[in-house]
């Protein structure tokens, strides 16, 4: 006979076999996957005030950290209550495709079986990806069950979707319109491993032991030299200039002059730029345009030529010269033996600088000149900016503010194409294409009668539905 597992003898026997420990597992996963089931957290549908927020895409590729945990904690909260305040809610939950991450765990996949992305091709390696994220990329939204977070799991998202892959389509084109997306070539973080640009936040500077490699330039028609000094002589190959302080006595009569390009056989002239700081080292800077950041703006200003010395893979390209094709730390090793065979090499010190690596690959990255889509960023600051003047947004503590000025103001132009295979395409392709669809939309737009900020596009039935008012 079979006893009524509601009974007091039946809940009795249960409560002899209870642990005498909390376990979670065994009771907050079974509650939230009734939660899931039943549909809690999907928004209400109710007449009334809607309540969106969406959460900030993981990787599809990482773990959540103490940063996820603390952000999902205050938008659970927040949803949580406007939910309960009979507000139409909806906490839109996705995760991020991350082109370099993700792309970089499937290389070294194989890797392990003897192989490169360039052995399968571009659209197998890519059918690869898929197959790796749908095995092992749940890791995040595993978590976030197990945290708890009352998303909506029926409208889970991935960058990389249909949908998602046209709306991205759709603000490209938009901005470009607006004039706040252009094509241009301009110097980038460049990693010579993964092949692509990336962004300042994805560069990581730190202090390094090096060298700092004085080397004598010698003036043209004279026997007199400058010494110039240096933490990267193998982009002396690149130099098209070297620059004094306009202030600086020293070197005045000598502005307008030029200098032999030690190992090279060319001249190049003596300029004078506030960017030099006189009183550090011998006050002369050698100015190699298509390798720093800071010469390419002294370039511009002198309108100096530009010379790009390095391959995609940071080796030497100057076809006719004995360092062509030596990586760039080879060639660093010849050219300093090279000078100092010559005579042209002062002294070598001691040095400890910054150096930028890579956070994905750990390379060096290398200041690279390259065709890429940029976002104007400027305009938008300014905005950004007004908000915190006008004390709409504040900082708690208050001296933060001075940090953000800090960053807003020198802000500069956003590189956001990367030449990765595993990500969503330039919509446009070039920028002659960008002019024809914008074109055609505005046409489009002319045809139908419909403004600027009407939307062209349909949405695809993937897309997430808007919820009702």
């Amino acid at each position: 006979m079979s006893r009524d597992k509601h009974s007091p003898e039946s809940r009795a026997t249960d409560a002899t076999t209870l642990s005498k420990s909390y376990d979670p597992h065994a009771i907050e996963r079974p509650i939230y996957e009734t939660w899931e089931k039943a549909g809690y957290f999907k928004p209400s549908g109710a007449k009334g005030p809607a309540y969106c927020i969406m959460i900030p895409p993981p990787n599809v590729t990482g773990s959540l950290h103490m940063g996820h945990a603390f952000q999902d904690t205050l938008m659970d909260a927040l949803v949580r209550y406007h939910r309960m305040k009979g507000f139409n809610t909806l906490w839109q939950v996705g995760t991020d495709h991350a082109g370099i991450a993700t792309q970089m765990v499937v290389e070294r996949q194989l890797e392990t079986e003897g192989k490169t992305r360039h052995d399968l091709g571009r659209d197998a390696f890519i059918e690869r990806v898929w197959q790796w994220k749908e095995q092992s990329g749940n890791t995040i939204t595993k978590q976030l069950r197990r945290m708890g977070a009352s998303v909506d799991w029926s409208r889970e998202r991935f960058t990389m979707d249909e949908g998602l892959s046209r709306a991205v389509t759709e603000v490209f084109v938009r901005l470009y319109e607006e004039g706040l997306i252009y094509r241009g070539k301009r110097l980038v973080n460049w990693d010579p491993v993964l092949h692509t640009a990336v962004s300042d936040l994805e560069v990581v500077s730190e202090e390094e032991p090096g060298y700092l490699w004085h080397i004598r330039y010698p003036i043209d028609g004279t026997n007199d030299h400058l010494v110039v000094a240096t933490t990267r002589p193998e982009t002396m190959l690149g130099d098209t200039a070297v620059a004094v302080h306009p202030d600086d006595a020293r070197y005045k009569d000598l502005v307008g002059k030029q200098v032999e390009l030690p190992l090279t056989g060319r001249k190049i002239p003596i300029v004078a730029d506030e960017y030099v700081d006189k009183e550090f080292g011998s006050g002369c800077v050698k100015i190699t345009p298509a390798h720093d950041f800071n010469d390419y703006e002294v370039g511009k200003r002198h309108h100096l030529p530009i010379v790009n010395i390095l391959t995609i893979d940071a080796h030497i390209d100057l076809p006719g010269s004995k360092y062509h094709e030596l990586d760039r730390y080879e060639a660093r090793k010849r050219i300093v033996a090279d000078l100092e065979a010559q005579g042209l090499l002062e002294r070598v010190q001691d040095h400890t600088l910054m150096v930028p690596r890579g956070d994905r690959s750990g390379t060096v990255i290398e200041p690279y000149l390259t065709d890429q889509w940029f976002v104007k960023a400027k305009p938008l600051a300014e905005t950004a900016i007004q908000a915190v003047l006008d004390r709409r947004t504040q900082f708690v503590p208050g001296n933060w503010a001075n940090t953000y000025f800090q960053w807003m103001y020198n802000i500069q132009d956003w590189t956001i194409s990367r030449q990765l295979w595993w990500g969503i395409a330039s919509p446009p392709g070039t920028t002659r294409k960008a002019t024809s669809t914008s074109r055609a939309r505005k046409k489009k737009r002319k045809t139908k009668r419909l403004s600027a900020s009407s939307p062209l596009t349909r949405r695809c039935r993937r897309w997430p539905r808007p919820i009702p008012s």
